[in-house]
Parts: structure tokens; C-alpha cells; sequence
């Protein structure tokens, strides 16, 4: 059955919210001679990402202005992600951070948190408790209501909280605020019902539930006459894309479906569950012009009781089946992954498994990190067979594989010439420059800002381990 909307009521009583947010705002003004200043931070995945653009939307039609320093905002939101510890540890921190700045500088600033981390009662609880200097607590399932939490946080006593669990519904009409108009993520779904043991997902973004075709090519469409042309696809599993909908449609068929709308230059998508991915999907990769040669596949662990143990439904010799399906239809294609290391009961023979997947593989990259234990999930129960000093030593030898076949990957671009989308000037080096390939790799090279959203082409001079340097052509 199909996953219901948000109404044009519902929706218009947010809006009515965002229209008194902005008289608000007006009368701020002035009397302070200054708009009001929102600091947004976010955390975790781009579909967090994707939500703070829908929270800048509403703030900015609420009559908001933006800062990058917490310490001007008038407000301050954190987005957050639940899926490792140190994230969550991080946004403890800086709000440990702005509660001094509250007490001493700016004792009107209110300080909001949102998105996964806090769709966890326990964890919402303990920003009750601990930082009584929060304003505003909402959940994944609240976005669209933000306006009017936000407005019952500026003009009541005591923390607002909404983390209202739902696997319902979905909001169309939220405005959306984006850093860049070359590039845009889309959502086409939200939610998971993998439940892989280890992941907290599902129970904080609910089940899956897809956005109509119809929706979707309307917002790439408006994105296309705004200038943009490098489109994104989000999901927790793309590959699941429509089996809700009760349409005779699935994500190889939404995939075509955008690659057919003029203006459209590059389709990326992410992220790829092993156990969903057709073949299908592989030659729709292989055979629109758009599609970009990229695709993320997460392995997670190549020993197949691990694999067992994590739920994920499919075993080392069906991925790597898949993998060199993958390789035979679509050469030269770039492939990255998500690995855990040190899942409870792992065993180092076990990790010897996962660095053979590596090496036969031959990722272009990959992201890999130390399992974190997620409360509420089934694998928290488990028991650890490898001592800390073992899983970080295992963590480090699996860096040490992938770093070399980084730098020897990367080496075969050498005198390649690639046409690159200009993203802006380089992380590493303001100098320069930066881009991404059709394959997602970084470019860094000489260039004036005015190349921001073109795309240009570049021989490739200098390749590194982790991005490769050229010269425009």
C-alpha cells in the first residue's frame, strides 16, 4: 500500500506557523536593527544532508538569515546521526560549548537538536536532563512540523519535544534551501527494513517508503530550469525503490525515467543493498548515457557467518557473483564499499575473510569503521571475541591493504583526460580548484572560480592515494 502524504492542510498549518515565525522575525529587526541569525550544523549521512536543506528551506522563508558561527546565531540547530557513538559524542560536546555561550553572551539564543540521535527516547532524555539548555528536541518523523515547534520554543517556557515514532508519512511541499545549484540530492525514499543487527536505522527513520515517480521527476525537473544538472538519488536502499507503491515500477525503471529529462548531465544514487541489486539495475547502469560509472556496494564484512550474524542476506560468493557481473557489463566502473571491523563476534580469521574480499575486489575506496555499539539493536547483546588492542590492530591492517590499492588505482589515471563538474576550490589546497570524474574520484587542478558549476575538461598529471591533480584543458 501506498505510504500517505502530508495533506495541503497539514501543510498549510506549518506554513501558517512559518508566516507568524516571519512577523516575529520583522519585528526583531526592528527593534534590534539586525535579522535574526540561524547557525545549522549537520551530522552523518546526505540524507541528513538533505534534511537540513529542508530546515534552511523553512527558516529562510521564515525570514531568517544564516551564519557560520554558532557563537552570532540567534538560533542554532544540530542535526544529528545515530549510527556511531563518536557522532553522537560530538554533538554533546558542542552543545556542552553553547551552553557557556548561552549563559554569558547570548542568553536569548535558542539551541535546537534534531534529527536521529534524538529520535532515540533515551538519548532525547538525556538532553532533558543534561542540557536544560535546549529549547527544541524533534525527531525524524517531525521535520515538516519544525515551524510550529520552533514557534511554541520562541514563545513558551520549558523544552518543546516532539519525537513522535511513525512510519508514515511523507511531506512534499517543505521548501528547500541548497548550498549549490550545479549539484542537488533528491530523496526518492526514506526509511529501512533491512534491520541488519548492528544498525539503528530502521527503528529512528522508520520502514521504507518511497516518494511517487510522479513527485520525484517534478522536483529534478525544477531543479533542471533552476541550472541544475548533477543530480543525486538518496535512500537507505535505493535498490527497494517502488516495491511500496503498489506500481508496476522499480528503481531501474526511475533511473531511465530521469535519464530521458533534458538538462539532466550526471545521476548518482546511494546507497546499493548487495542483496536487491538486479541485473536489471546493472545494465540500466551500463546502458544510460547519464548514469554515472559509479556504484557504492556495501560488503560490511566478508566472512559469511558474520554476514549471517548482521542480517544482511547474502553471502561472500553471491557479492562477489554480483561484483563480477558488475565488472564484465560496466568496465573500468568505480566501486567503493562500507566495511565494519571488529563486529562482536568476529574472530580475526573471520577479518582475514574481509581483507580477501578487498583485495580481489579492488576497491576504488572504501569507508571503514570500528563497530559501534548501537543500544536497542540485536547486536548489542552480543559478545566480542577480538580484545580492543586486536580490533584496532585488524582496523589498521585493513587501512594499510586499501591505501595501496587506493594509490595503484588511482595511478592508472595517469595522462587520462576526464571532464570534470567544478565543485569549487580544493579541501586541501585553496589554490586550486577541485571537481569530481563521471567515477566520483577527486580532481584537483588550476583554475579561476568563475569555472563553479561547468564542466571542464582535465588531463590528469599527478595521481595520488586519495585524489589525482591536473592540468585544464
Amino acid at each position: 500500500m501506498a505510504t500517505e502524504k502530508i495533506t495541503r492542510e497539514q501543510w498549510a498549518v506549518s506554513d501558517g506557523f512559518i508566516a507568524k515565525i516571519k512577523e516575529d522575525n520583522a519585528n526583531f529587526a526592528v527593534k534590534n536593527g539586525r535579522t535574526r541569525l540561524a547557525h545549522t550544523e549537520t551530522y552523518g549521512c546526505q540524507q541528513n544532508v538533505n534534511d537540513t536543506e529542508r530546515i534552511r528551506g523553512m527558516l529562510a522563508k521564515a525570514g531568517f538569515e544564516f551564519t557560520d558561527k554558532a557563537e552570532e546565531a540567534d538560533l542554532v540547530i544540530y542535526n544529528t546521526c545515530a549510527v556511531r557513538e563518536n557522532a553522537e559524542q560530538r554533538v554533546f560536546g558542542r552543545l556542552g560549548i553553547l551552553k557557556h555561550i548561552k549563559e554569558n553572551a547570548k542568553p536569548d539564543m535558542l539551541v535546537a537538536v534534531c534529527g536521529c540521535m534524538v529520535q532515540q527516547e533515551h538519548i532525547a532524555e538525556k538532553i532533558r536532563k543534561v542540557h536544560d539548555h535546549v529549547d527544541l528536541i524533534f525527531g525524524t518523523h517531525a521535520l515538516w512540523r519544525m515551524p510550529e515547534l520552533l514557534y511554541k520554543a520562541m514563545n513558551e517556557n520549558g523544552v518543546v519535544v516532539d519525537i513522535t515514532r511513525s512510519d508514515g508519512s511523507i511531506a512534499e511541499d517543505v521548501p528547500i534551501l541548497r548550498d549549490k545549484d550545479e549539484k542537488a540530492w533528491v530523496s526518492i525514499m526514506y526509511g529501512c527494513n533491512n534491520f541488519c543487527t548492528y544498525c539503528i536505522v530502521p527503528y529512528v527513520r522508520g520502514r521504507e517508503r518511497s516518494r511517487t515517480p510522479e513527485d520525484i521527476l517534478s522536483e529534478v525537473k525544477c531543479l533542471v530550469k533552476s541550472g541544475t544538472t548533477e543530480i543525486s538519488l538518496l535512500g537507505q536502499n535505493v535498490n527497494s525503490y517502488g516495491k511500496d507503491l503498489g506500481l508496476d515500477i522499480d528503481f531501474a525503471d526511475l533511473l531511465r525515467m530521469i535519464n530521458d529529462i533534458d538538462g539532466v548531465k550526471r545521476i548518482r544514487f546511494m546507497t546499493s543493498h548487495p542483496k536487491d541489486l538486479s541485473d536489471k539495475l546493472i545494465y540500466t547502469i551500463r546502458d544510460c548515457d547519464k548514469v554515472c560509472k559509479q556504484l557504492h556496494l556495501p560488503v560490511q564484512a566478508g566472512s559469511n557467518r558474520i554476514l549471517k550474524e548482521m542480517n544482511r542476506h547474502y553471502t561472500k560468493e553471491q557479492y562477489l557473483e554480483k561484483i563480477d557481473k558488475i565488472k564484465k557489463e560496466i568496465p573500468g566502473i568505480t566501486l567503493t564499499t562500507d566495511i565494519i571491523v571488529g563486529f562482536p563476534t568476529e574472530t580475526t580469521e573471520d577479518f582475514k575473510e574481509t581483507l580477501d574480499i578487498i583485495r580481489y575486489v579492488r576497491y576504488d575506496s572504501i569507508f571503514s569503521f570500528i563497530y559501534s555499539r548501537r543500544e536497542g539493536t540485536p547486536a548489542a547483546k552480543l559478545d566480542f571475541v577480538l580484545t580492543d588492542e586486536e580490533i584496532h590492530r585488524n582496523f589498521n591492517e585493513l587501512l594499510e591493504v586499501q591505501n595501496q590499492i587506493c594509490l595503484e588505482k588511482n595511478l592508472e589515471y595517469k595522462d587520462r583526460i576526464e571532464t570534470i563538474l567544478v565543485d569549487g576550490s580544493s579541501k586541501t589546497n585553496k589554490s586550486l580548484m577541485s571537481g569530481r570524474t563521471d567515477g566520483g574520484k577527486i580532481v584537483n587542478f588550476k583554475g579561476s572560480p568563475d569555472l563553479c558549476g561547468k564542466y571542464v575538461q582535465v588531463k590528469i598529471t599527478n595521481p595520488k592515494q586519495w585524489s589525482l591533480e591536473g592540468e585544464l584543458i
